[in-house]
């Protein structure tokens, strides 16, 4: 049977000069940059940019993120980081992210645990998969 299954949403890079180290690796911080990146880049793709959340009263929080660096970037390297999202039941969910050299080398893992925040009450919402489903023009790009 075919695997009929969309790939998960990704976003090129480009790894730049001034982000690398004294080793001439890639900053262990630009690592989360590259995430964020992502995270709101498939936003963006949704249609649930930073001027639709405002004017609904909330915002995205991270809570919690773990990276597992696995391969070294330098320079010039081209990567693509994925992004997706696992609902549960309750006021958080998981961002599942791959940072992945062009050859496929996974470079990086990064989970993180996020949360959608009442702006106002500066408490989360209740149902952060609702709110998105309710906000986006294309619900499929966060697996809803």
């Amino acid at each position: 049977m075919a695997d009929t299954a969309a790939a998960p949403f990704s976003v090129g890079i480009t790894v730049r000069g001034y982000e690398t180290d004294a080793l001439g690796h890639l900053n262990q911080s630009v690592y989360l940059q590259y995430a964020e990146h992502a995270r709101w880049s498939i936003l963006q793709v949704a249609g649930v940019g930073p001027s639709e959340l405002l004017a609904k009263g909330v915002g995205p929080v991270v809570l919690e993120t773990k990276i597992r660096y696995l391969r070294e970037l330098r320079a010039g390297d081209e990567v693509e980081v994925t992004c997706a999202f696992e609902w549960g039941e309750g006021k958080t969910f998981r961002v599942m992210q791959t940072i992945l050299k062009a050859d496929g080398t996974v470079s990086a893992e990064i989970a993180s645990v996020g949360g959608l925040m009442d702006l106002k009450e500066r408490r989360l919402v209740a149902d952060p998969q609702g709110y998105f489903r309710s906000l986006a023009l294309e619900p499929e790009a966060f697996g809803l």
